[in-house]
């Protein structure tokens, strides 16, 4: 592990105003229309900066620009969500904030040559992955501390449930996060290390050496199938051939979570403020891997062995919060657990969703995520 000397960021306590991570957040929400059901964003994507189609088309993506501090962060995060929801308005047209469209409807996918070869590459598994709607948080990279920064998000993945939103997939209960059930342990099953989270790396080469293997694996498998090398490599780098939970990127000079559920964007805003404080400490602070129990204090950031971790990460997508040692666990590594209430709580049956009952919900969650962003959009936008 590493560790820096002159720090140029610092963990906030109290209420001290101190230098805060760069950070940017893409949230991905299901667009409904006025009757619950799934729908194209027609004009919802010319509505503001950083909203862009995904590749499935009921699909929308929100992101922002990288943010110096909280408030920047949250003010772009609402007005462009605000002016989203403007646009939505007018075409009588929601956004749900829910890691799953629930049911198990027919979904499409863009014309898109990308998603072909993912789509015959990972085979009938990628109807999981055609039902999921995720959050990414990028947190910009510390010079010589990225590794420290990356195997710090590793063992705190299983923070998740601190948002998990969608226990139904495809019509029936499957887990506290069913998105994360089927995208880590069912859509990547030919391809195992495509979606799963991976061991601590000891450096940067160690991690480029592992992106390049699974870079190849993936394309070897594509090419197996009658796909063309060159036109693979056309679509596809080493970076965006892999959808691992926790990614350094190059492109972007930042680390990347991409664990957590569509949630509601105050849920995401506090937790991408607790991360925040984490990831700063690492530089500074003694990082190092030890037993299985993991901890952050002041003087060190103690992380669990990898064995541990995969153990809190699968209780965190089955369970979620209702598990007191996940609760602790992340209690140890600095979360104020009891700031949060996951979208997935509320949902109370354990038989399988009606249409009807389908479409409630989305209508439901549809309106939660309106009156929040228009509670705390800015004043002055328009």
């Amino acid at each position: 592990m590493t560790g820096g000397t002159e720090p140029q960021q610092s963990r906030r306590t109290g209420t001290e105003a101190e230098t805060e991570l760069k950070r940017s957040i893409e949230l991905e929400y299901w667009v409904i229309d006025s009757e619950g059901r799934l729908t194209e964003p027609g004009v919802l994507v010319d509505a503001a900066p950083g909203v862009e189609r995904e590749f499935v088309k009921p699909l929308l993506e929100v992101k922002t620009a990288p943010c110096a501090d909280t408030a920047q962060l949250r003010e772009q995060l609402y007005d462009r969500l605000g002016r989203v929801l403007t646009a939505a308005g007018g075409e009588k047209k929601g956004l749900v904030p829910l890691g799953t469209p629930l049911d198990g409807s027919d979904i499409e996918d863009l014309d898109r040559e990308r998603t072909r070869i993912q789509d015959r590459v990972i085979g009938d598994e990628f109807e999981c992955v055609r039902r999921c709607a995720g959050t990414h948080i990028h947190f910009e990279q510390l010079p010589g501390n990225e590794i420290d920064q990356l195997n710090l998000l590793t063992a705190v993945d299983p923070a998740l449930a601190l948002v998990n939103s969608s226990p139904f997939f495809q019509g029936s209960r499957l887990a506290a996060s069913s998105r994360s059930e089927v995208y880590r342990w069912r859509a990547y099953d030919n391809l195992p290390y495509q979606g799963q989270l991976w061991p601590y790396a000891e450096g940067t080469e160690e991690w480029a050496t592992r992106l390049q293997r699974r870079y190849e694996e993936f394309v070897t498998e594509a090419v197996m199938m009658g796909f063309d090398r060159s036109e693979m490599e056309a679509q596809f780098s080493p970076e965006s051939a892999v959808w691992t939970p926790v990614k350094l990127r190059e492109e972007f000079s930042t680390v990347e979570w991409r664990s957590p559920d569509a949630a509601l964007p105050g849920q995401v805003l506090r937790l991408s403020d607790q991360l925040a404080d984490l990831v700063a400490q690492v530089e500074g602070t003694e990082v190092r891997v030890e037993g299985d129990t993991g901890r952050v204090t002041d003087d060190a950031v103690v992380l669990p062995e990898f064995e541990a971790v995969q153990g809190y990460v699968r209780t965190a997508v089955r369970t979620g919060l209702s598990s007191p040692s996940l609760r602790t666990y992340l209690d140890r590594m600095g979360f104020e657990v009891s700031a949060f209430e996951p979208l997935t709580r509320e949902f109370d049956t354990d038989g399988d969703l009606s249409p009807e009952r389908t479409r409630e919900l989305r209508l439901t969650f549809a309106d939660r995520l309106a009156e929040e962003v228009r509670t705390n959009r800015p004043v002055s936008a328009d």
